[in-house]
């Protein structure tokens, strides 16, 4: 690589890390900054410059690698190290239970519980009644069983796991039957198949894609057999020329052939959805009076709760599972069980459940009130922009999402804009880049921001954030 006496003139221009030290030393705002952040900092940058000059990729100039040039970028670079990488954001997209944004947010109440439980001890597995070790899963246990009315319980750290532990346990080396149209793949690629296959069962597809029938499943069953499963398809519908057999069927076929029925219901709700005018989704108690052995769904999407894999059912099989090795490795801490046990502790009322998880209230939140949030913000912004900002009041559909009710498609209001002098591109960039980021998204030239999923309290941050870019723009 030739350096040329311009690249000479900058690498030597670059101050050394002790220069850094010495003129970083003497500043006030490093005084509440580690120093090995700071001097972290300062290597980073000036890596940065030397990987620049040498490579001719910034057109450096001789200003931006004197040290008061620096010392500004490397206190931006430490204070970023140490701002938190995991942060609220504005859920401007419609999608209830979005699964990139953190799926469902928790209730008021439970974020106190656990504030409590988070800030002293507990009887996480000490039995107060007796005064010995007791067991972590009896916090959750009573009330989970009261709601769903299923004989036991036990909670693991999701779905999957839930799904993977049932398998291991009942079907290790033995055959799980299961028909081809249920042979699903839920988010980030994980496949019903590949967690059959880790768990060490055997799968066996019955039936086609679009038709299965109980007659499959019987002459399925043999001497091998450990399992019947049935995969509740929450991310996907086939319409047209299809058929399964209902779970009350299979519960039938199971306790003549003498063989455990289990149902994978994913995304699990403790509402009948269909009550307040929306799709019906089959709710967990519904399962649990077909009489189903094992009853396996997540605690963090339609529930409205924690992330976490909840398995119900029959006592004598969920005591087999509990005893399960690998139950430790995928217990809940405590901080999730204290979410878990006061989001279920809701349900004990169903109205006070809408009114109080978030998830529910977006779900079932009436049109009118969707539309007022929209006028009064549309008036908001318009007091800061009115002749830059076109705003454009727009009736379109918000979806569950979380791979929950893929038919759900529920009208609501949208805000859509156009800033003047300004892409659509560079709006939603800017909006994702602001403290708090904003997400919505694109759509017809506009940046759409659907208000079913803006919580009151973001309102504030929208409105700053669009006065932030108009201020930007004019400046």
């Amino acid at each position: 690589m030739t350096i040329t006496i311009k690249k000479q003139s900058l690498l030597q221009k670059l101050p050394s890390i002790d220069r850094i030290i010495e003129y970083c030393q003497k500043q006030d705002a490093f005084s509440q900054i580690p120093r090995n952040v700071w001097i972290d900092s300062g290597r980073k940058v000036i890596e940065h410059y030397r990987h620049a000059i040498l490579n001719d990729s910034h057109n450096i100039i001789e200003d931006q690698v004197g040290i008061d040039s620096l010392y500004l970028q490397i206190y931006e670079k430490a204070k970023q190290i140490l701002s938190p990488k995991l942060i609220r954001v504005v859920n401007a997209t419609g999608i209830v239970v979005h699964t990139n944004l953190g799926r469902s947010c928790l209730s008021h109440i439970s974020t106190q519980h656990i504030l409590d439980v988070a800030l002293h001890y507990s009887n996480l597995e000490f039995d107060l009644s007796v005064g010995k070790r007791g067991s972590r899963y009896s916090s959750v246990e009573a009330i989970i069983c009261q709601i769903t009315g299923a004989e036991a319980a036990m909670v693991v750290n999701n779905n999957a796991a839930a799904v993977m532990l049932c398998l291991d346990t009942f079907a290790r080396d033995k055959e799980v039957i299961i028909s081809r149209g249920e042979l699903v793949e839920i988010g980030g690629s994980f496949r019903i198949p590949d967690v059959m296959t880790k768990s060490g069962a055997i799968l066996k597809e019955v039936g086609t894609t679009n038709r299965t029938r109980v007659i499959d499943y019987e002459k399925a069953i043999s001497s091998t057999t450990a399992l019947i499963l049935k995969v509740h398809k929450s991310n996907y519908r086939i319409i047209g020329f299809t058929s399964e057999v209902p779970l009350n069927e299979l519960v039938m076929l199971g306790k003549k052939s003498n063989i455990p029925v289990m149902e994978d219901l994913g995304s699990g709700t403790l509402i009948d959805f269909s009550k307040y005018g929306l799709i019906y989704e089959p709710t967990v108690q519904d399962s649990v009076k077909t009489g189903a052995d094992i009853i396996t769904f997540s605690g963090d999407k339609l529930l409205g709760g924690p992330q976490a894999g909840i398995i119900i059912g029959n006592k004598t099989l969920i005591d087999s599972i509990k005893r399960n090795p690998f139950t430790r490795a995928l217990r809940i801490d405590k901080l999730t069980l204290a979410a878990l046990e006061s989001t279920f502790r809701l349900y004990l009322d169903e109205y006070q459940a809408i009114r109080e998880i978030p998830t529910l209230r977006s779900l079932l939140q009436p049109i009118e009130i969707i539309a007022t949030k929209a006028d009064q913000l549309n008036q908001v912004l318009n007091q800061i922009g009115s002749s830059e900002l076109q705003i454009d009041i727009l009736k379109l559909s918000s979806q569950a999402g979380g791979g929950a009710l893929p038919e759900f498609e529920v009208p609501s209001v949208c805000l859509g804009i156009r800033v003047q002098g300004i892409s659509v591109n560079q709006i939603e960039k800017f909006m994702r880049k602001h403290s708090p980021p904003i997400i919505g998204r694109i759509e017809g030239e506009r940046f759409i921001m659907d208000l079913r999923t803006v919580q009151e309290e973001d309102v504030e941050y929208i409105c700053q954030a669009f006065k932030q870019l108009l201020e930007g723009k004019r400046s």
